[in-house]
């Protein structure tokens, strides 16, 4: 393939003012999903479960397989297998010991089952493809709403556990003497946690979900560390890597989970080239008094 050739197969912007009003319902959804995953992601950093986004999204993989399979619903096939893995994480607990042991047991297995279940569908590869590479620029009205309701579900759990999770995520041995009740809130947020693995899949499919959940989140930590401007600027980041992403794809002949990751790198790429500067510069040290007059 020569240079001409991948770049117009990457960026090819002709039709680009005709296309953009026909994906109206993508970017809304983009954007809905970038809520939800900066949201969702500041507490994955907070509880170190970057892994296990990864595990969930494997089983996530197989059900959303399974139900490709047998003529089902996708999307709730996938959500399902995130359910499940996430529920089974959460009933771990927080510092469960085998944790990570579980995670990488759980990984190849459900990947296998999505393999085994794509390799017998007859049906279009395009299907097939989707599942790992994201498919949201297929999006219908309806999806819209229905991903729209799932979100606001996820989003009003949050807010609903939001100060007590943070406690239990900053400290959970405090927050078990003072009363809060850690095992529970675990298996809350991984409830909430497999609903967005399940939701991001449809963005970026779901071998690349932790450029969703996670890369964002982690940028965010790169440049502050005050807890509301990691979540702000962890959902903005997110945002702007989905919408972005959607938005370069109309103009390419390839899937969006690459425009999305690779702008979600970026983005990391950059806060953390900022975060050095800063450090290296003492920007995060209190200015000094000025001396006193005599």
């Amino acid at each position: 393939m020569s240079w001409a050739d991948f770049t117009s197969a990457v960026f090819n912007f002709t039709d680009y003012a005709e296309l953009l009003p026909l994906f109206r319902d993508s970017l809304l959804a983009g954007a809905i999903l970038g809520l939800v995953g900066g949201l969702i992601g500041t507490f994955v950093m907070m509880r170190d479960l970057a892994f296990a986004v990864h595990g969930i999204a494997e089983l996530s993989f197989a059900g959303a397989s399974f139900a490709l399979l047998v003529g089902a619903d996708v999307i709730f096939g996938s959500l399902v297998g995130s359910v499940l893995a996430a529920l089974l994480l959460g009933v771990m607990g927080v510092r469960a010991r085998g944790r990570n042991s579980v995670i990488g047991v759980i990984m190849p297995f459900g990947l296998g089952l999505g393999i085994l279940f794509l390799s017998l569908y007859q049906g279009r590869a395009a299907n097939k493809f989707g599942l790992l590479t994201g498919q949201i620029v297929s999006v219908d009205s309806t999806q819209l709403s229905a991903l729209a309701v799932t979100a606001l579900v996820v989003i009003a759990g949050l807010v609903f556990i939001w100060r007590p999770l943070t406690f239990a995520s900053a400290d959970p041995d405090i927050a078990a003497a003072r009363g809060v009740p850690v095992r529970t809130l675990s298996v809350a947020f991984m409830f909430l946690l497999g609903i967005s693995v399940a939701l991001s899949i449809q963005v970026v499919g779901a071998l690349l979900v932790l450029a969703l959940l996670i890369t964002p989140a982690a940028a965010a930590l790169q440049v502050t560390a005050a807890p509301r401007m990691v979540v702000l600027l962890s959902v903005a980041f997110a945002m702007l890597a989905t919408v972005g992403g959607i938005m370069l794809a109309l103009g390419g002949r390839i899937p969006i989970s690459p425009y999305v990751t690779t702008l979600s790198f970026v983005i990391y790429l950059v806060c953390r080239a900022l975060g050095a500067l800063r450090r290296r510069r003492g920007w995060t040290a209190r200015a000094a008094a000025p001396p006193a007059h005599a």
